[in-house]
């Protein structure tokens, strides 16, 4: 592969453009001006290009976002920075600047021999449905997606090592989703919308997202969001304020719920009735009404970490989610989070196990001389046995005469093929991934666990 095509898939499949990226390929020069205009509003804002790939404001601050330099520039709290900035003298955007850079990597990468054909195929069908998805969210009439069909355009099945790529591919567009795909489940669906789009919603989320979208240097919470709990966006069950309690009783008895929102209208959260606040009431008065029964209820963003909101589950053992249209749109226990943060620690366990499975069986047949031959012949990185890594007791498993030291009754290869394939959800689930461990994944490490327990002497 040629340095020039191997940049430009680099481009156009790895990272966010930046308008360093525009000056070296020429389509930008240190010097040139830029203006972002508010006529509503009778404003007009400057800054100039310059060679270190920043815009230089009037006052002499220097950024390298443009969705930064905007927002500092006429004191917004969220602007899409490579909509808003026009070139002087040719009155195209920043954002047109970079959809000719993707279209020229585009077709460098196709005209080269510029690596495996279904790599080259796969990162132009993802371009060319970006680009129409781009299209549709400009006619106000958005594509929407299943998270889960979104992350398959990619030849992902969750949003593990390759959500920093799907990011940058949907920045370089000018897109985002919304919600915004990392803050849900797999199961939800989301619009593909423009930056633009984004930052004209009026919510604190949004704004942090359009930041977040175009300024890598930001830093933001990447792991298990309220959102990404499958109750937390599933609607919620709810009565009116001036409904009776029977319907409130009747509504939690046949849904087997321990509480209820009371909502008047799907933004307006006036508390909840749950069976301690009903028996409450009952003990207060001898015929209660419902708003004798109604209790404070916490309520939260559905893109919040979910670590910040643990003690107050704990305290109130409920939480109602507001979506990103600040409507109340569903809820989460703390059985909810119990259960998902074990469903999370019984792989790290496994992982545990299988660690320490295989290191005993190293160990008692094959010396740390041996394992430091194959795996570290300098010997700088592994002392002991305790030094090994997943990949090291690969290394020693596929060696032929160290495995025949094992006795293992096994076909080397097969059982060496099955040890990589844990080795890699390893890697996914060491990286925190925030979507649900998939069940064979967990079987398999369930089943090699006891194969080594059984054989491994």
């Amino acid at each position: 592969m040629s340095d020039e095509s191997g940049r430009s898939m680099y481009l156009l499949d790895g990272r966010r453009v930046t308008l360093s990226d525009l000056l070296e390929a020429g389509l930008l020069k240190a010097g040139e001006r830029v203006r972002f205009s508010r006529p509503r509003v009778g404003e007009t804002f400057t800054a100039e290009v310059i060679e270190t790939g920043r815009l230089r404001l009037e006052d002499g601050g220097e950024y390298r976002s443009p969705s930064r330099a905007a927002m500092v520039a006429a004191n917004m709290r969220a602007v899409a920075g490579w909509h808003a900035w026009v070139v002087e003298g040719t009155g195209v955007t920043l954002d047109g600047l970079r959809q000719n850079l993707l279209d020229r990597a585009l077709a460098d990468t196709t005209g080269a021999s510029a690596g495996p054909k279904e790599e080259v195929g796969s990162a132009a069908q993802v371009h060319e449905w970006l680009r129409t998805a781009r299209g549709q969210a400009e006619e106000a009439v958005p594509a929407r997606i299943l998270v889960r069909e979104l992350l398959a355009l990619w030849g992902a099945e969750d949003r593990g090592d390759q959500i920093t790529r799907i990011e940058a591919d949907l920045a370089n567009h000018g897109l985002a989703t919304w919600p915004n795909f990392r803050s849900v489940t797999l199961e939800t669906p989301v619009a593909i919308i423009t930056a633009a789009q984004e930052a004209e919603q009026s919510s604190e989320e949004a704004a942090a997202a359009v930041v977040d979208e175009e300024d890598e240097s930001e830093d933001r919470y990447i792991g298990l969001m309220v959102g990404n709990l499958p109750s937390a966006l599933a609607g919620v069950e709810s009565v009116r304020p001036t409904a009776t309690l029977d319907e409130a009783v009747t509504k939690l008895t046949i849904n087997d719920y321990d509480q209820l929102a009371v909502l008047s209208g799907k933004h307006h959260l006036r508390g909840a009735v749950t069976w301690r606040s009903i028996a409450q009431a009952k003990l207060d008065k001898p015929n209660p009404r419902l708003s004798d029964a109604i209790a404070l209820a916490g309520e939260v963003s559905y893109r919040a970490d979910l670590l910040t909101v643990l003690d107050d589950l704990r305290r109130q053992g409920f939480l109602f989610v507001r979506n990103e249209s600040n409507e109340v749109a569903g809820i989460v226990t703390a059985a909810d989070v119990a259960g998902r943060y074990g469903d999370m620690a019984n792989p790290f366990i496994l992982i545990g196990d299988l660690d320490r499975l295989l290191r005993r069986a190293i160990a008692r047949k094959i010396s740390v001389d041996e394992v430091v031959g194959v795996c570290n012949p300098g010997g700088e990185r592994i002392k002991s046995y305790d030094d090994m890594a997943m990949g090291d007791y690969q290394r020693v498993l596929e060696h032929p005469t160290l495995w025949t030291k094992l006795g293992l009754p096994f076909d080397r290869a097969t059982f060496v093929a099955r040890i990589d394939k844990i080795r890699i959800a390893r890697n996914a689930i060491m990286h925190f991934n925030p979507d649900p461990v998939r069940s064979d994944t967990v079987a398999h490490l369930s089943t090699i666990n006891d194969v080594l327990r059984r054989y491994a002497r």
